[in-house]
């Protein structure tokens, strides 16, 4: 503005470049510029060597899809006489692919969803967990951002459903539609362009009264919010170098940590929403309708009754353990895996839906696969001649309490069929009385280990039982005069007079 301004005053390009410090010619251009029409200090643009061969430039980048590389174009345009070097070939290449991406570009418009619509679900590689590696399911509701995360064993059709079920309690409702991936628990198969959905599916479908849609193939900007889920929820679940977390010991310990991840991100307030999730589900829930009371086990199964006193279940000729908190209550098992991969799967349905309890290997039959795990840890294991001792009158009740040598005592007469064995008994409690119960207990337990159990033989071991403060005298403390007086015997020496000395 200097410049024109000083032209304007003096009318020359010399003296208002004199006035401006710069160029004649400077001014020159920014006159011409003005008079033209055209913005002022902007480059004009210079003809190239490339403008007679931008056509098949363009052609071949867009029958290469963008793709081709500059020297490959290059060869091509110096057949058809091309006499420009191969720098200025990479940038009219440079230039073409530029436009061939902006032509193809999607132009995303802004998804504005309605409360209680929309539910997303996807899945992540998870934790290697005992050897084994791990599924995360992650559900989102569009309009709250309400997250779930469940771990899973696998990604087999009872897996999903049971996850579903899961993910409809904890939201407190089911939304209208639910968006997922073209995964074969879904879509078997697309013809025209149309998908084939499976019929397990469409039938888990209907129980919940909801309708099970699914985006473009390869697609996956179609559910943007859910895959967004699901990368925030393995960078801080899964151990990487990264978060330096550390591996999980198992499968409970992982449930807990997704337990813990879903509460901290649906507690925070959202980038987008500026609201906590907790708080926007609420509007969500208004809308939705509610959950079945039961869940559905299409696929989940076959129905056992678990008997009240033993956690096993049979199936297919084999026994399994389960949990024994479910005693007395209804599983359901289902085969998974052929072959070596076989696995025998149970699941039971809790507070927050159907989840898996057990997870075992063929059982043979006659050979029961048990998990210790499943009972509690004061569960007696039934061995052949380890008998449980139990008092049945007051006269066993008096001799099993002297203590653990009248419980061995006990035990070993029984092994031996001794003879009169609650006499003797009788005869320990009254000794115990007289003596205390500890010697007597001790005595008990010596006549168990030596297999002493004659009529007497108590009572004799507690005659000659050695005092436990009894002490002996050593060489050096001893009265006796020494041996020296006994050398002397048999070493008779005989007198002058022929007598002994």
């Amino acid at each position: 503005m200097e410049i024109l301004e000083a032209f304007d005053t003096t009318g020359s390009y010399r003296a208002a470049a004199e006035l401006a410090g710069c160029s004649h010619h400077t001014v020159k251009a920014h006159v011409q510029a003005r008079d033209r029409g055209r913005p002022v200090a902007t480059p004009t643009r210079r003809e190239r060597v490339t403008d007679a061969y931008m056509d098949k430039v363009i052609e071949l980048v867009t029958r290469s899809g963008g793709r081709i590389r500059a020297d490959k174009v290059h060869q091509r345009l110096v057949k058809l006489g091309y006499p420009g070097s191969e720098r200025s070939t990479r940038r009219a290449v440079a230039e073409a692919k530029r436009t061939h991406e902006k032509a193809g570009r999607r132009v995303h418009r802004p998804w504005v969803a309605e409360p209680g619509l929309w539910l997303q679900y996807d899945y992540g590689d998870g934790p290697v967990v005992a050897g084994v590696k791990t599924v995360l399911f992650i559900a989102w509701l569009a309009f709250s951002r309400f997250r779930v995360v469940i771990p899973l064993r696998d990604k087999t059709l009872p897996s999903v459903f049971m996850a579903l079920d899961r993910t409809f309690r904890l939201i407190g409702g089911i939304p209208t539609y639910v968006l997922t991936d073209n995964e074969k628990t879904v879509t078997t198969m697309h013809i025209a362009g149309v998908p084939v959905r499976n019929r397990d599916t469409v039938s888990f479908a209907k129980y919940y009264g909801a309708t099970v849609l699914t985006c473009e193939p390869a697609d996956p900007a179609s559910k943007g919010g859910v895959e967004r889920s699901v990368q925030i929820a393995k960078a801080d679940l899964v151990p990487t170098a990264t978060n330096l977390l550390h591996g999980y010991d198992s499968f409970a310990e992982l449930e807990a940590a997704c337990q813990a991840f879903m509460t901290e991100v649906n507690g925070k307030e959202h980038r987008v929403t500026k609201r906590r999730p907790i708080d926007l589900v609420d509007d969500e829930r208004s809308v939705m309708h509610a959950v079945p009371g039961r869940a559905h086990t299409i696929a989940f199964g076959l129905s056992r009754k678990v008997p009240t006193n033993t956690p096993m279940v049979a199936f297919e000729s084999g026994q399994y353990s389960v949990p024994h908190a479910l005693m007395g209550s209804e599983v359901f098992v289902r085969v998974q895996g052929v072959a070596d991969g076989e696995q025998i799967v149970i699941v039971a349905p809790g507070s927050d839906g159907f989840e898996e309890v057990a997870r075992h290997g063929r059982a043979r039959p006659g050979s029961p696969k048990i998990n210790d795990r499943h009972f509690p840890t004061d569960a007696t294991q039934k061995v052949p001649g380890v008998y449980a001792i139990r008092a049945k009158n007051q006269d066993e009740e008096e001799f099993l309490a002297i203590g653990h040598g009248a419980h061995e005592w006990l035990r070993e007469a029984a092994a031996v069929g001794a003879s009169r064995m609650r006499q003797k008994m009788t005869e320990a409690v009254a000794l115990s009385r007289l003596h205390g119960g500890d010697v007597v207990d001790e005595a008990l337990g010596t006549a168990a280990a030596y297999g002493r159990f004659a009529t007497g033989d108590v009572a004799s071991l507690l005659v000659n039982r050695v005092d436990a403060h009894a002490r002996s005298a050593d060489e050096e403390s001893s009265l006796a005069q020494g041996t020296g007086g006994w050398q002397a015997m048999g070493n008779q020496r005989v007198s002058a007079d022929g007598g002994e000395v």
